[in-house]
């Protein structure tokens, strides 16, 4: 695997994602097919915001590059947020208002739950976005959302299953950071230990950031966990519970969600990470296993590691524009509920090895992933289980 500096590899986005703006707004037109997006790109989550933004253009790209929807270009027009809800709004209020909308990208859960009753008013625009919550996994109440992959509390059902068939009975300690984020799943991963016939010995929340964490290891020890599950973090303090739990002698295995299992994050922590495991709905950059012609595709655009949050960019512009298809093809109007009635349409698709199984879409969530652990001395995250589909 090729690495390059951050600062470099921030720049090359930043090129990437002026040429390929440049390139869309090339070619207007009253028939064009628009997404818009309130993206992150600068700000806390800009590290995730800049390679979401280019998974975005390159499978929009790729569409009109084939030539688009029965002639019809996407075109699709991101504004930076810097990760904040009144910028994100602002955002999406001025594209809705200069163009013909049909799909849309929003930064947070926070956006996604203030735009909510403004996307069911319109009721034209199918919006995804950066946010796995739970909540959002409600029809009813978020009728013309969706998440490009399973959430929280579905990542966590994951992991679940995966103890419960390697261990069964297993002692399993939860550590979540004390945010909405961090405590999404904690009610669900109970139920859903119990209904496995796993134990839950702890229960610790800590501040979102590096802490020192000498007095939850502490009580990590006393609780002697087989399996300690970290939610609500992207890195910090993740290294500092494994170090000083392995210094104390813990034989704990530790378990991550989707923001702390890109391979990249690790790369400064590759001895203490060692092991590491956690749940993952895509595959990664340097996956070759079996055919996966859009990976191959992806690693013929960047000949550096994409991260998993470009992944997911494009995951979510092959899904939006595959309901947009499946509405065109049915000869209906883009309105959002036919977008959202195609997208649950979807059974058995296969997104080109982005994905490892063929995947359906009952709901407002993408029910699958597979457990992958960090293999220190090669720096790379490795399969250890098969895909795991999970029902709500």
């Amino acid at each position: 695997m090729k690495h390059i500096p951050r600062r470099r590899k921030i720049l090359s986005y930043a090129a990437a994602g002026c040429l390929a703006f440049g390139i869309n707004m090339q070619a207007w037109a009253a028939d064009d097919i628009v997404i818009g997006a309130s993206m992150p790109m600068t700000g806390v989550f800009g590290f995730a915001g800049i390679p979401l933004n280019v998974g975005f253009q390159d499978y929009v790209k790729i569409i009109n590059d084939a030539g688009g929807i029965d002639g019809r270009k996407i075109r699709y027009i991101p504004e930076d947020t810097s990760y904040a809800v009144d910028k994100s709004i602002a955002a999406f209020n001025r594209i809705t208002a200069s163009e013909k909308i049909s799909l849309y990208y929003g930064d947070s859960t926070g956006f996604a739950k203030t735009v909510n009753a403004e996307l069911n008013r319109r009721g034209n625009i199918l919006m995804a976005g950066t946010s796995f919550a739970t909540e959002l996994n409600d029809p009813k109440e978020f009728p013309f959302q969706f998440i490009p992959g399973p959430d929280y509390s579905q990542m966590i059902g994951i992991l679940l299953e995966y103890i419960a068939k390697t261990q069964p009975g297993a002692r399993i300690a939860l550590v979540n950071s004390d945010t909405e984020f961090g405590r999404d799943p904690v009610t669900a991963t109970e139920k859903r230990a119990g209904d496995l016939g796993l134990k839950i010995v702890a229960k610790i929340a800590t501040p979102p950031t590096s802490i020192d964490v000498s007095t939850e290891v502490l009580k990590l020890r006393r609780a002697d966990p087989d399996y300690t599950i970290f939610h609500g973090y992207v890195l910090a303090p993740l290294p500092e519970f494994m170090a000083q739990m392995k210094q104390l002698g813990l034989k704990s295995k530790f378990m991550g969600t989707f923001w702390s299992m890109d391979n990249g994050i690790w790369a400064n922590s590759a001895q203490v990470a060692d092991g590491y495991m956690g749940v993952m709905p895509y595959r990664y950059y340097f996956d070759t296993e079996g055919s996966s012609p859009m990976l191959d595709k992806i690693r013929q655009l960047h000949r550096e590691y994409q991260p998993t949050y470009y992944t997911q960019g494009f995951l979510t512009a092959m899904l939006m524009i595959e309901a947009v298809k499946r509405t065109l093809d049915a000869k209906k109007d883009l309105t959002a509920a036919n977008m959202k009635a195609a997208l649950n349409s979807i059974k058995n698709f296969d997104t080109g090895g982005i994905i490892g199984v063929p995947i359906s879409i009952p709901g407002n969530t993408v029910p699958v992933g597979r457990v992958y652990q960090y293999d220190g001395a090669n720096k790379t995250m490795k399969p250890v289980s098969d895909w795991i589909k999970i029902a709500k």
